[in-house]
């Protein structure tokens, strides 16, 4: 399938590729165009539009368009409505929501400098989705195992999570 946003991806355009490749449509192929032309590529190739202006997997009631994208598809995911939180906070500015959304910000407004274009920012984001997703993870398994976790070692904490960490994919 094809999707289509906004040109020049930031938080929001660079984290929806990211959860749609994961979580709905591996196969998917993104079309980056100016806002106007948005319309256009939907008519002629059929593509979902995403994080523009009006379109259904944008921002609305106060959620960027990952977490819209999140309800719509119905992704029940602990884990992923965890890192919505990161990204909303980076796309928003809501930092009181997550303060890892500061720098999640920080590094989306630099690497677009070091891309020579959209689709490379996406593919290179990729990485830094991967990260918060499995940071994520962990900060719940610690949360969820801070009892047993308090009896053990730092050695021990390290092994109980890193198994916890692939068995509870």
């Amino acid at each position: 399938m094809k999707w289509v946003t906004r040109e020049f991806v930031h938080v929001d355009r660079t984290a929806c590729p990211w959860l749609i490749k994961k979580f709905i449509d591996p196969q998917a192929e993104f079309i980056f165009v100016p806002t106007e032309k948005i319309e256009k590529v939907v008519k002629t190739n059929g593509a979902i539009p995403f994080d523009a202006p009006g379109v259904r997997l944008g921002h609305r009631n106060g959620k960027c368009s990952f977490e819209t994208i999140i309800e719509e598809y119905h992704l029940d995911d602990t884990v992923l409505h965890e890192l919505a939180n990161i990204v909303h906070s980076a796309d928003t500015r809501d930092i009181e929501l997550a303060l890892e959304g500061i720098g999640l910000s920080a590094i989306m407004t630099g690497a677009r400098f070091n891309v020579e274009d959209d689709f490379e920012a996406v593919e290179r984001a990729t990485y830094v989705y991967e990260a918060l997703y499995s940071y994520c993870k962990l900060k719940l398994l610690r949360w969820k195992y801070k009892d047993e976790l308090e009896k053990m070692n730092q050695r021990q904490q390290n092994e109980f999570l890193k198994r916890k960490m692939r068995e509870e994919t």
